[in-house]
């Protein structure tokens, strides 16, 4: 493949830049534009050492002075030679590198290609390559472990040993449909029957997963919900860390939902502030308050606002039985700077099923800490399994396929059907696995006849 290079680091000035190359021939590239202290071209100085030196505009003159090292391949993050410069962050130094890197013969990297390179090279499959984003792009510590855990290859074992296992039973049927002669042992139904169990339990398990992945990867979807003048959009704003919402005397303020993104206990919300509910004859607030109910389907928490300064209201309750229709909700009883330890918390609607949590706050003077800490017991990081969770759509529809083809599989065999209709939807299982690790199915079944059953033939 030909060079690539590209700054690795943001466009804004920093201590530290990085420039990065990738590609055959790019160490020879990378001595026109360093000059190594200790007079020995780049090229020829030791693997993976830090080395200093001057880099160099395109007319050979020195522009900065900093650091460079050799990856050489295939033990390198692109499977290529490469080499990385640090050198101090000026945008104006960066693009200067950069461009000598151009005159000499690199081009511009395209968005992700180095990592696209490690794929195609083997360094990375496709779950390890999707956990490059999802660790750049992560909001939380919880979601940076994750990411950095299936970077490892965490979730990529988990699907290699269904694969594995479905591979065993396929390969070992056509090796002794194809290779009569040797002395294979056929396949019993019952080891079959086992597999497909075994497979079946694992992809379970992981797409049970999903919905703590979303979480995990989008936040927490949470609607904030209350009669008019409860105190929502302070409470937003609170959380918020700024005046998102305008906060007025005047019920009916909040008349669409508003969104923001917040950390609250380590755990990132996707708030909606969502217009009072109550009836109304004012149209626009009308079409607030159902985009409000609309918001409370697809919430996947519900922070249910109560004015703690004042008695309860029939508004109230039906707030409270709003909110509890969500398995997770959580009774903030608001204004308690106005009625400090009075608490009506467990009077209102007792009918109805207890919240998750029940809080006492003062959102307008930003004293939401009970909150937080309820939010933080809600969604504990403890309860997310470093790496095994399912994180995006593309692997969860292609764990969902394999699990129909194991299923289909099972039930053929549990019809009395022959062993090739069985394996015909292990083989569907399998290209499905192959989409999530970029493996193919038809290649795997060839390589393991021939090396477990053929070896020396």
């Amino acid at each position: 493949m030909d060079v690539i290079a590209a700054i690795a680091t943001g466009a804004s000035p920093t201590a530290i830049g990085i420039v990065r190359v990738s590609g055959e021939g790019s160490f020879a590239l990378c001595d026109a534009v360093f000059r190594p202290a200790n007079g020995r071209p780049f090229s020829a100085q030791d693997g993976r050492m830090m080395v200093f030196g001057e880099m160099l505009d395109t007319r050979g003159r020195c522009i900065d002075r900093g650091l460079a090292v050799r990856f050489p391949g295939p033990h390198s993050y692109t499977g290529e030679d490469s080499a990385e410069f640090y050198c101090h962050g000026s945008p104006v130094v960066l693009r200067e590198l950069l461009s000598a890197l151009f005159a000499a013969g690199a081009r511009q990297a395209g968005p992700g290609e180095f990592t696209r390179r490690a794929f195609l090279n083997g360094r990375l499959d496709l779950t390890e390559a999707e956990a490059v984003v999802d660790l750049i792009d992560a909001e939380t510590a919880a979601a940076a472990r994750n990411a950095a855990a299936q970077l490892h290859g965490a979730l990529r074992r988990d699907f290699e040993a269904v694969t594995e296992r479905l591979l065993d039973i396929t390969s070992r049927f056509y090796a002794v449909v194809d290779y009569p002669d040797e002395d294979i042992q056929d396949i019993q139904p019952q080891e079959i029957r086992q597999a497909l169990r075994d497979c079946d339990a694992t992809l379970s398990r992981l797409l049970d997963t999903c919905g703590r992945g979303r979480i995990l990867k989008s936040g927490v979807r949470t609607a904030i919900i209350g009669r008019p003048n409860a105190g929502k959009s302070s409470l937003l704003n609170a959380l918020a860390g700024y005046e998102r919402c305008l906060v007025t005397d005047i019920p009916g303020t909040t008349r669409d939902t508003v969104e923001e993104s917040v950390l609250c206990g380590g755990v990132r919300l996707r708030l909606i502030d969502t217009a009072g509910i109550r009836e109304t004859e004012d149209v626009v607030e009308k079409l607030g308050v159902e985009r409000s109910r609309r918001a409370l389907e697809d919430a996947d928490l519900i922070l249910a606002v109560v004015d703690g300064s004042a008695a309860s209201t029939e508004e109230d309750e039906e707030i409270l039985r709003l909110a509890s229709r969500c398995p997770r909700w959580i009774l903030v009883l608001n204004k308690q700077d106005l009625h400090p330890g009075r608490s009506t918390v467990y009077a209102l609607a007792p009918s109805l099923p207890k919240p998750s949590a029940a809080v006492e706050v003062s959102a307008l003077n930003g004293d939401v800490f009970s909150l937080e800490r309820a939010v933080e017991r809600l969604f504990p990081e403890g309860d997310i399994p470093d790496g095994s969770i399912l994180t995006n759509a593309r692997q969860q529809e292609a764990a969902q396929r394999a699990r129909e083809a194991v299923r289909r599989a099972l039930e053929a065999l549990e019809s009395g059907l022959t062993p090739d209709a069985v394996l015909t939807d292990a083989e569907e299982a399998l290209d499905a696995l192959g989409e999530l690790t970029g493996r193919t199915a038809r290649e795997e079944i060839v390589q393991q006849i021939f090396s477990r059953f053929c070896v020396g033939k």
